[in-house]
C-alpha cells in the first residue's frame, strides 16, 4: 500500500432516515469496522486505524448516534440501544461492502457488534470485543439503579464544562499503589480527547445503557471467530464478567487480560493490544 491509499479520510453523510453520521476511513483491503463505547467517539481508534491500514485492511470508524459529530436527537426517549443499532447498521449498509466484515467493538460498541453478528451472521467474518458491554448486570450496583429509570432532566450534564470532565478523567487515570502514586495510565492526548468527547456527546446518551437487551441466551449462536480482550482494573464494567462471557462464546479463538488497564485497554496500551489484534486478523 502506498501513502496515498493509506491517507485518513474524514467523511459525513445523511442516512435514509435523514440522520447524519460522521465517520473516518483509512486503508484499502478487507473491511474492518470499529465501534466505540458510550460517551466516546471515532477518535477511540486513532492508534489502531493506522496499523490496520499498514497491514492491508480498510478501517472504518463512526461516531455513534448522539456522539461526536453524528446526529443528536433532541428527545431523551430516542436514545435507546435499538435506535443506536439502527443508526449503526444503516451506516454499515451505506458503505456498500460486499465482503464479510470484521467488527471491533469497545464497551457499548462491543454490545452493538454482538447484536449485529446475531442479526446478520452471514455478513460478519470475525469479532474483536474489547471490554464489551452486553448486560446491565456488568455495571456497579449504584449505576444499575441510576440507569434503571429514564433520565429526563439532563440539564446538569449538558452544562458540565470541559474542565470538570477533564478533572474526572485525570483522577481516574492515575495508578495508585500503597504509599505511592504512579503517573497517568492514559497519555495526555488521550485524556484531552476523552474529556472533549464527553462535552460533545448529547446528554441523552446516558439513557442508552438501561435499554441494553439481555442476550446471554443468544450468544451460543455466534459462531464467528472471536477475540476477547479486557482490562483487569475496569471500574465501569465488572472484570469478572468477561471470563464468564468467554465461556458462552462457542468459537472463541483467544482472550487476553491487560492487568494494569481499566476500561480502555485499546487506549491504555495500544502497543500491546494492537499486535494481538493484528495476529488474530491474519489467522482468521
Amino acid at each position: 500500500m502506498n501513502a496515498t491509499n493509506n491517507a485518513i479520510m474524514y467523511r459525513s453523510m445523511v442516512l435514509t432516515n435523514d440522520q447524519k453520521v460522521n465517520y473516518v476511513h483509512q486503508g484499502e483491503g478487507e473491511p474492518v469496522i470499529l465501534v466505540h463505547g458510550l460517551a466516546a467517539s471515532l477518535h477511540d481508534w486513532d492508534d489502531l486505524l493506522p496499523d490496520l491500514a499498514k497491514a492491508g485492511y480498510a478501517g472504518y470508524a463512526l461516531d455513534l448516534l448522539g456522539h461526536g459529530e453524528s446526529e443528536k436527537p433532541r428527545r431523551a426517549h430516542e436514545y435507546t440501544v435499538e435506535n443506536a443499532y439502527s443508526h449503526f447498521s444503516q451506516w454499515v449498509d451505506s458503505l456498500e461492502r460486499t465482503e464479510p466484515l470484521t467488527l471491533i467493538g469497545h464497551s457499548l460498541g462491543g454490545g452493538l457488534s454482538l447484536l449485529y453478528a446475531l442479526r446478520n451472521p452471514e455478513r460478519v467474518r470475525a469479532l474483536v470485543l474489547v471490554n464489551p458491554f452486553f448486560s446491565t448486570t456488568q455495571l456497579p450496583p449504584i449505576l444499575q439503579k441510576v440507569f434503571h429509570h429514564q433520565l429526563i432532566n439532563t440539564t446538569l450534564i449538558e452544562r458540565t464544562p470541559y474542565r470538570v470532565f477533564r478533572f474526572f478523567v485525570d483522577m481516574t487515570s492515575f495508578n495508585y499503589y500503597i504509599g505511592h502514586r504512579e503517573s497517568h495510565v492514559l497519555p495526555e492526548h488521550i485524556r484531552y480527547q476523552t474529556a472533549l468527547d464527553y462535552t460533545r456527546a448529547a446528554s441523552g446518551i446516558y439513557n442508552i445503557p438501561r435499554t441494553v437487551p439481555h442476550i446471554n441466551g443468544d450468544l451460543a449462536r455466534i459462531t464467528q471467530p472471536t477475540l476477547l480482550l479486557w482490562g483487569g482494573r475496569d471500574q465501569t464494567l465488572a472484570p469478572a464478567s468477561f471470563p464468564k462471557l468467554a465461556e458462552m462464546l462457542p468459537n472463541l479463538k483467544g482472550t487476553h487480560k491487560f492487568p494494569v488497564c481499566g476500561h480502555v485497554p485499546h487506549q491504555c496500551h495500544p502497543g500491546d493490544l494492537n499486535p494481538i489484534v493484528m495476529k488474530f486478523l491474519r489467522e482468521v
